[in-house]
């Protein structure tokens, strides 16, 4: 490579990087909040953009709130109105008692009131691990809701069905899940534990404030109502497939849901698979490759 090619390269990676700092520090600056009644149970939400535009939703996992997705928020708004919610449980959304609370048709629930409430007939839907297990059952059974499908790091529920069923390692990997599970589980987390993943000191201290503005035993109420439980079996339900295009982003470093999940998800699509995996990126891979994750949003959803 040519010394002043390599230098543009350089000054390319490094403007980059300053811009996806420059959305962390001022994304809550700005930021719309808002809340969405969902039966009684107030979803809040934060929204950036121009409301005229098409409506993407992002659905964060655990542990994690709407603050997850800056970096992306940042980058699509500008050709998208972009809603990124607390799931019910955390941080400014309500959190109900009692883990029949948490089932799976509640929480597409909400984000159903959530598109709904902004007088929208359908969305964009993104989520990242239990944000995409909703985003993936609503795709399934609320098509007409459903745009485009976005998901990151949470494979096709059939997937990961079949690798607990078969996969000794997915098996061995899941047991943080069957920990969660147990009555008391919630009684042994606190915010600072929580926050083991963020690796920006500044970030780390708003998820600590939102983790302690959040419930634990909601946070586990997902795995105690959702998560398979032991003897895992797969699941061979008659097929219901997705029928709109699906775009997944799967970092490989992930340690929780292996990328053996991944295999024969097109067989449960009607529509067309775009599959990117990326090397050297874990579990959050919308912050651990937030460059490439935005690049890659952003020419599929404007291809």
């Amino acid at each position: 490579m040519k010394p002043i090619s390599l230098m543009l390269l350089l000054l390319s990676t490094i403007l980059s990087f300053a811009t996806v700092l420059a959305a962390d520090s001022d994304i809550e600056k700005r930021v719309e909040h808002g809340q969405a009644d969902s039966n009684g149970v107030k979803i809040h939400y934060a929204a950036l953009g121009e409301k005229k535009n098409s409506l993407i939703v992002m659905i964060h996992g655990f542990p994690d709130f709407w603050y997850s997705w800056r970096s992306q928020m940042d980058a699509l708004s500008k050709d998208f109105y972009v809603v990124a919610i607390d799931q019910r449980g955390y941080n400014l959304s309500d959190k109900p008692k009692g883990v029949e609370n948490y089932d799976m048709r509640l929480l597409v629930g909400d984000v159903a009131a959530v598109i709904k409430h902004l007088g929208r007939e359908k969305a964009i839907i993104v989520g990242h691990d239990w944000g995409g297990a909703v985003a993936w059952t609503m795709a399934t059974y609320m098509p007409q809701m459903v745009e485009k499908l976005i998901i990151l790091n949470l494979p096709h529920l059939r997937g990961l069905s079949r690798e607990l069923a078969n996969n000794p390692q997915q098996q061995k990997n899941s047991q943080y899940a069957r920990n969660f599970q147990q009555p008391d589980a919630h009684t042994k987390l606190t915010a600072e534990q929580l926050v083991f993943w963020v690796k920006d000191p500044e970030a780390k201290k708003k998820y600590i404030e939102a983790f302690n503005r959040s419930d634990f035993e909601a946070m586990l109420n997902y795995y105690k109502r959702n998560y398979p439980r032991e003897p895992y079996k797969e699941d061979t339900s008659p097929v219901v497939k997705v029928k709109m295009p699906v775009l997944m982003i799967h970092g490989l470093d992930d340690w929780a849901l292996l990328p053996g999940a991944l295999n024969n998800t097109w067989e449960w699509l009607e529509k067309d698979l775009t599959l990117v995996t990326i090397p050297g990126a874990g579990h959050f891979v919308q912050q651990d490759a937030a460059e490439m994750v935005n690049r890659t949003m952003k020419m599929w959803l404007n291809r």
